[in-house]
């Protein structure tokens, strides 16, 4: 009787410990804590310096491109931009081998970035969108997440991992989201690759087009995103129909006011 007593505070105590660690803030926080740990692990090992070093010499070949793209996955999950790494691995690897290493990298942090978004970060901030604009982003991510993450990815404006993180807030699904990732990451990524290969010549004329492109493209995203915010706006302000007591429009009929017909006296029984 005595080990019964004994035993049944520790389960409890070790059932409330559980449900403590395991809580949506508790996995937040933990989410926190990796991030700050992966940033400040990339300010002390500073990547950028393989543009300046270039790939240690006793990397070479198929495992050197292997290496970076994993390498670059890691980064793209801790915030290094993207156009940093696309540039290192064209001028490290030269434009074939530079863009496959990018692209499977692209493929592989987004899935890092979505995951530990998913797992430890939606629970916790799905509650807190309420705002606006949040609910609208939130409802064109999840009902329309293959195209909206395309555009994201082909006008890039949002920051790689940002976009990543949000897209796991939301109810986005693993396969659109990295379909998306994939297909639309090629265009900037073989741009970003290509002028850093030609690097060295600034004047050529694959270099000049690449970074055309990149400046186009730069500015149709930020069309693209003027145009999405106006919408998403107008989305946010009138979610369906227009709001009670507002006009419905110069020209539109005014609904006419029916009222309930009126059920005739009942006859006088008292006589």
């Amino acid at each position: 009787m005595l080990d019964d007593l004994v035993a049944r505070p520790s389960a409890g105590l070790a059932v409330r410990c559980t449900r403590a660690l395991l809580s949506p803030w508790t996995r937040l926080a933990l989410l926190v804590l990796v991030l700050a740990a992966a940033a400040t692990t990339v300010l002390l090992l500073e990547p950028q310096r393989l543009l300046a070093d270039g790939w240690p010499h006793r990397l070479s070949g198929g495992a050197a491109v292997v290496l970076f793209g994993v390498a670059y996955g890691l980064c793209t999950a801790a915030f290094v931009p993207r156009p940093l790494l696309n540039l290192a691995a064209g001028a490290i690897f030269g434009s074939q081998a530079g863009l496959a290493s990018a692209l499977a990298g692209t493929v592989l942090g987004a899935g890092i970035s979505f995951g530990l978004g998913r797992v430890l970060g939606q629970d916790a901030l799905r509650p807190l969108l309420r705002g606006r604009w949040l609910k609208a982003a939130d409802g064109q991510l999840s009902r329309h997440g293959f195209r909206s993450m395309m555009a994201i990815r082909l006008f890039p404006g949002v920051p790689f991992a940002a976009a990543n993180y949000c897209a796991a807030v939301s109810r986005m699904g693993w396969l659109p989201f990295l379909l998306a990732t994939g297909l639309g990451s090629v265009p900037n990524t073989a741009a970003y690759v290509v002028a850093g290969s030609r690097a060295a010549s600034p004047t050529s004329p694959v270099f000049l087009i690449a970074m055309a492109f990149i400046a186009v493209s730069g500015l149709g995203a930020a069309a693209v995103a003027w145009r999405k915010r106006h919408r998403l706006s107008g989305r946010a302000e009138t979610p369906g129909a227009p709001a009670s007591g507002a006009p419905a429009g110069p020209g539109a009929p005014t609904p006419a006011t029916t009222q309930a017909p009126v059920a005739p006296p009942a006859p006088d029984r008292t006589a």
